[in-house]
């Protein structure tokens, strides 16, 4: 779950820019403060580590770059899929426990989250380029642990962890794409808020979901909620709008940018699940 308002965090980043960053120049002496602004990690021991009614196999494994990294695997005894589910930009894998236990029991899934670098108990510094590659060395730990191909396990995204799956799916395809309170771009969603500063040009930071979506070519389930402050509803129907069928657009009637569970999502979970391309047993690994 995205911790820190990212809504500030957008601010903070572009505001960090102004007068530092030319056309046509990469480099901004403040980038430092935009990555401090955009990633807001919480270190171990923040954060409830030993959740009650969960039961939880710590993950470790390693980036690409050899960067030390750890997640929460939770398996199911018949599992209706097996899920990586990305975090926002900020706080660590402790706060998705509340999510991970709803997917758990009221959807009947294997489920694993993890903590992007310098999250949590995983070394190093995030950025976005290493955020992209800690989530497919996660999925890759997690087709290995449960025996399934990389492109059977399903994604979900909250917020940040939205663009990170976006890129997941558009490059390296999943089984199935689900989406929550995801922003356009990042740029995007800082525009929203200082919608006078040229944020497509000052920001380092990227995470173009809309650029990449329609390279994805399976089922995708996208909820928003209508009063979401920090991404606008109005990026996630853009969004979606720019994807590829099948696809559902679920709204959260009255929902802010940190609800991922209501009545209606729920639902639409339980269908969206039972239309998952079926698995072939010889496929698997």
């Amino acid at each position: 779950m995205t911790l820190a308002p990212l809504r500030a965090a957008l601010i903070l980043s572009a505001l960090s820019l102004v007068g530092c960053t030319t056309v046509g120049t990469t480099f901004s002496p403040l980038a430092a403060f935009e990555q401090s602004h955009v990633f807001v990690p919480s270190k171990y021991p923040y954060g409830n580590w030993h959740p009650k009614d969960l039961e939880l196999e710590d993950a470790w494994f390693d980036s690409a770059d050899g960067t030390h990294l750890h997640g929460w695997y939770c398996p199911h005894e018949k599992p209706r899929a097996v899920v990586l589910f990305l975090h926002g930009n900020a706080g660590n894998v402790t706060h998705t426990a509340e999510y991970l236990r709803s997917l758990h029991d009221l959807h009947q899934l294997t489920v694993m989250s993890f903590d992007y670098r310098g999250f949590g108990r995983s070394d190093g510094v995030p950025s976005e380029s290493g955020i992209l590659a800690d989530a497919r060395a996660a999925r890759a730990w997690l087709a290995k642990r449960t025996g399934l191909r990389e492109c059977d396990i399903l994604l979900m995204g909250h917020s940040l962890g939205g663009g990170v799956a976006v890129d997941l799916a558009a490059k390296d395809n999943c089984r199935g794409l689900v989406l929550a309170s995801t922003f356009t771009s990042m740029p995007d969603a800082a525009a929203h808020h200082l919608p006078y500063l040229p944020t497509n040009i000052l920001m380092r930071n990227r995470f173009d979901s809309l650029r990449k979506i329609d390279q994805f070519h399976g089922p995708l389930l996208m909820v928003h909620g209508d009063r979401d402050r920090v991404v606008p509803y109005e990026q996630g129907r853009k969004l979606f709008a720019r994807a590829n069928e099948p696809k559902r657009f679920v709204t959260n009637a009255g929902g802010d940018h940190l609800q991922l569970v209501s009545k209606e999502y729920t639902t639409a979970m339980n269908e969206f699940l039972k239309q998952l391309p079926r698995l072939d047993p010889s496929d698997e690994k």
